[in-house]
């Protein structure tokens, strides 16, 4: 599929719209899981996002199932490190290495498409990596991480791989059915991983906003909104405009529970979104990788 980009004004809106629903969830994450195990908190929130939508439609044919599944498990992965990550980081530190994805996907789109032949990269986008690795440095203190930030760094390299994934094969398949399958995948996966390392629990009241708000808000209607732009859009494009989700998730942070960083901290954060917008310079308007001399992929 070649992805149309940022003229692509429907698809856009839906991108912004679910990077709003995704960034101001990281609060709410962060003080659910103090009452709820990780994983178990992200088993039922899937659960109730693909409860959703498989009220509306169903997956059909085998190639929705393989590709659902493929899609839910790299969702597991990145829920999992990045709910995971929470217990020792902050929800702005969290917000914006989980941005790092941005930077992430053109080098994941490159990867992709040397299967397939020849491929190179823009060499601002590895630019922009540079710039990355030094905002992460900063923020994390001088490369003295937190295990949290570490496990959201693995957030992030999933996530890249999931938004390259979407933009070469959710065009294929049904929205609403492509999307409560890897849904339910996920939420299988989380519980599959919350029986061995934290035990099942059922939630209790101090957790039902949360897991509503996370569960139908984020995981139905954000990934809904997100998967309908991706048939639409290349992968680079759509992390583009999805970068604006640790802004939120910073700006959320700071006006719910007060929290800052360092002056180091702010600055490290300035790089990292400083990097996300070379990546966008160098993806806007371009093919995202270049593979031999003439063929643009999205």
């Amino acid at each position: 599929m070649a992805g149309r980009g940022l003229t692509d004004r429907p698809a856009a809106a839906a991108l912004v719209a679910a990077a709003v629903v995704f960034g101001v969830t990281f609060v709410v994450v962060k003080d659910a899981i103090e009452d709820l195990p990780p994983f178990n908190f992200v088993g039922w929130r899937f659960l109730l996002g693909a409860i959703a939508l498989l009220a509306i439609a169903r997956p059909r044919g085998k190639a929705v199932w393989r590709d659902g599944i493929i899609g839910g498990s790299l969702l597991v992965a990145g829920f999992g490190f990045q709910t995971e990550g929470l217990l020792t980081t902050g929800a702005a530190n969290s917000g914006l290495i989980t941005g790092l994805y941005v930077v992430l996907t053109p080098i994941l789109a490159l990867a992709w498409n040397r299967l397939r032949g020849p491929a190179r990269i823009n060499p601002r986008v590895l630019v922009g990596t540079a710039i990355a690795f030094a905002g992460f440095y900063l923020l994390t203190e001088g490369f003295q991480p937190e295990v949290g930030d570490l496990l959201t760094v693995g957030a992030a390299v999933a996530f890249a791989a999931h938004i390259v994934f979407l933009s070469h094969l959710a065009h294929r398949h049904d929205l609403v059915g492509f999307t409560a399958l890897q849904l339910g995948v996920t939420s299988i996966g989380a519980f599959a991983i919350a029986a061995v390392k934290e035990g099942l629990e059922v939630p209790g009241p101090e957790v039902a906003g949360a897991l509503l708000l996370t569960g139908l808000g984020a995981s139905a209607g954000g990934f809904l909104l997100q998967i309908w732009a991706q048939s639409r859009v290349g992968a680079s494009t759509a992390a583009i405009v999805l970068a604006l989700e640790p802004a939120f998730a910073a700006g959320t942070a700071a006006i719910v529970t007060g929290t800052t960083l360092s002056a180091r901290g702010w600055v490290g954060a300035g790089l990292i979104l400083a990097a996300i917008f070379v990546v966008l310079q160098a993806t806007a308007g371009e093919p995202e990788v270049e593979k031999g001399a003439t063929s643009p992929h999205g």
